[in-house]
């Protein structure tokens, strides 16, 4: 018989402290912030769920692993023991390293990319969409209708509309296209992830066109997780072999290893074809580093080869996912309106449900994370208008599908007590959550704006 109580499955090792603040001290640093969380130090956080994103607890073996690195310049015993991980995993031949996901999304897309060329994902990441832009392409979202209703119950809301794809290649032509990329799990569109079947419909339409098919793949083992309790036909299957399943399908691979390979730092791009392979080596070298380290040290590629190994591990994924679903759970019961089902990283707050006063120009996402942080020092993330609105021709916002903030939760890091203080903390919001009023954007840059850009509360 399960117990209720989620346990961590490991013993804490090396502890770093927390620095408290009060109210007060928050108000001040988030005034200094110009109300960008993104623009506050580490030390003037209690609880940072603003990424998961290469800020999780490596295991004593990766620690020891760090020690084992080899910092060889060329063909390193370290590169050859992640090159071995990553094609156990992909089974693709050709890998390339990075410091991290966007220089491998860089290097493809940008090679791939160019004025008059498309790209089509479930729903494109911040950088992903920028690295695409930025090359003069076009990123098209095609996400299910079903994940665009926070409040919605599906199993797979993080699955490509398959009926869109088809339509989008044959209007842009095949050869227009830059390539299709199934992003897993659907990290802006909640969390969510994709089905093994969507994807294997996906790469059939890709194969029928000859066009190039990407996994975004650095919560692949989450998505895993889904699957296996999601999708019965797949049910017998360890967490890893349904991850080999989703990779036989496409012809490549980026991945952030600051996720699912529970480092803080590494990343790679695998491929299988050779011709592809060499033109993006090229790039690699000219901009990242040498084809055997790309940019990383012999301890990360040490680290990242092991932890590719380590999220697999059932009860770590069971713990991973039932933790979070416990912070969404509870906050659901209590009233606060989150993305349905929860997802495996993070749990998603609607914040154009939770602020119904505040319209999507005054921008309630950036304004619930800036009252999150005031009231209890937890840093969150926007994705919503800030992240991911336009402006059309005369300079009028075009705002996001829907209004979210995103509360990632590192791995391995915070306990059940740091979960509950998060509880507390949302209660309190909710009590004067009627008299909170919007933001206005006062600077801003061209791309990624929600990284720095400065704001003013109305």
């Amino acid at each position: 018989m399960p117990y209720k109580t989620i346990i961590e499955p490991f013993r804490i090792k090396t502890v770093e402290p927390i620095k408290m603040t009060t109210r007060e001290n928050r108000e001040l640093f988030m005034r200094h912030a110009h109300y960008n969380p993104f623009l506050l130090t580490s030390d003037q956080v209690l609880i940072d769920f603003l990424t998961d994103s290469g800020t999780s607890a490596m295991s004593s073996e990766q620690w020891a692993g760090v020690m084992r690195g080899d910092e060889s310049y060329a063909g390193a015993s370290s590169w050859r023991k992640m090159h071995a991980a990553v094609e156990n995993l992909t089974g693709m031949p050709f890998v390339l390293p990075t410091h991290q996901g966007r220089a491998a999304e860089r290097i493809l897309y940008g090679h791939l990319g160019g004025a008059g060329k498309t790209f089509i994902s479930n729903t494109h990441f911040d950088t992903t969409r920028a690295n695409i832009e930025f090359s003069g392409a076009e990123a098209i979202d095609i996400v299910i209708e079903e994940g665009k209703n926070p409040a919605l119950q599906h199993p797979f809301k993080g699955n490509m509309d398959v009926k869109k794809l088809e339509q989008l290649i044959l209007e842009k032509g095949p050869e227009n296209i830059g390539g299709v990329i199934l992003t897993v799990t659907n990290n802006s569109g909640g969390g969510q992830p994709v089905s093994l079947k969507n994807a294997l419909e996906v790469s059939e339409i890709c194969d029928k066109y000859n066009v190039y098919l990407f996994l975004d793949c650095c919560r692949v083992a989450e998505n895993a997780y889904f699957i296996k309790h999601r999708e019965p036909e797949f049910s017998h299957l360890s967490y890893k072999e349904i991850a080999q399943r989703m990779f036989a399908l496409a012809d490549g691979a980026v991945m952030s290893a600051k996720k699912d390979a529970l480092v803080n730092m590494g990343g790679f791009l695998s491929l299988r074809d050779d011709q592809l392979a060499e033109d993006c080596k090229n790039l690699l070298i000219i901009t990242e580093g040498y084809t055997t380290y790309g940019g990383l040290s012999g301890r990360d590629m040490e680290a990242l080869a092991i932890g590719l190994e380590e999220v697999f591990d059932p009860d770590y994924l069971h713990y991973r996912i039932r933790s979070t679903a416990y912070l969404g759970e509870a906050l659901h019961a209590m009233g606060v309106p989150v993305m349905m089902p929860i997802g495996g990283h993070a749990v998603y707050v609607d914040a154009k449900s939770f602020y119904p006063q505040i319209p999507s120009h005054e921008y309630p996402g950036q304004a619930l994370a800036c009252e999150l942080y005031m009231e209890g020092g937890v840093r969150s993330c926007e994705i919503g208008s800030v992240m991911f609105g336009k402006y059309d021709a005369e300079g009028k916002l075009i705002p996001a599908p829907m209004e979210l903030v995103r509360l990632a939760i590192p791995r391995r890091v915070y306990t059940q007590s740091h979960i509950e203080y998060v509880l507390e903390v949302f209660e309190n919001l909710l009590k004067g959550k009627e008299k909170v009023k919007g933001m206005k954007i006062t600077r801003e840059p061209k791309f990624l704006r929600h990284f720095t850009s400065h704001f003013e509360r109305l």
